[in-house]
């Protein structure tokens, strides 16, 4: 898979925290950049150099959210992005004694049942994952 083989070859790891709750996973929408803004996606965000994927979304997961999650299995492939990117999502769960998520660089969160997934924009790396989603969620798309 190219992104597989990116990400191996040095390129820049994204990863997305694939937040499930009663059915429903988190999304949230973006603010910024003018070109993404409006347009939904999972959290998440680069991976620091000498961190795991999981480091990384609990870290992205408490700046973008102000809540510890808890990382668990790869969801769906990985996703090409352009300059050798790659997107990488993660099921994920609040932690017991996490608070609820409030957005802190974004405009609104949403938990969305697949039923719901056509009704936000999504940014088009995380369309690609819709179905992945569905699966997760244990009502497959389409």
């Amino acid at each position: 898979m190219a992104a597989r083989a990116a990400a191996k070859a040095g390129g820049e790891v994204i990863v997305g925290a694939a937040i499930v709750r009663d059915g429903a996973v988190l999304a949230q929408q973006r603010a910024y950049p003018p070109s993404a803004a409006g347009k939904w996606e999972l959290p998440g965000g680069r991976v620091e150099d000498g961190e795991s994927d999981r480091d990384a979304l609990v870290r992205e997961c408490v700046e973008e959210l102000g809540v510890p999650v808890v990382v668990g299995e790869t969801v769906g492939p990985d996703v090409a992005l352009p300059g050798d990117r790659v997107l990488r999502v993660h099921r994920a769960a609040l932690a017991t004694s996490a608070p609820q998520p409030h957005p802190h660089d974004h405009q609104a969160l949403r938990w969305l049942t697949p039923d719901q997934f056509g009704q936000v924009s999504w940014l088009p790396a995380d369309r690609v994952l819709l179905p992945a989603l569905g699966r997760l969620l244990g009502r497959p798309l389409g």
